[in-house]
């Protein structure tokens, strides 16, 4: 599944123009995340309907953040 071409910002990842955020990529039946410090690694990927579980759970807490 490729997903090199439609990558933006993500809206998760708040105001400012630095290249330290989280940008997505969506395509029907899944979603992709990655840094956009290395938009050279594998990104995450997620079935479309647990992309908003998993915020849900990193809003919460129930998810450590990486730092």
């Amino acid at each position: 599944m490729s997903f090199t071409d439609s990558w933006r910002k993500s809206s998760y990842s708040g105001s400012g123009d630095g290249n330290a955020c989280v940008e997505v990529s969506h395509r029907h039946t899944h979603i992709a995340v990655r840094d956009s410090k290395t938009p050279a690694r594998t990104p995450l990927t997620f079935p479309a309907g647990a992309f908003g579980t998993f915020i849900d759970a990193l809003k919460s807490g129930q998810v450590s953040r990486a730092s």
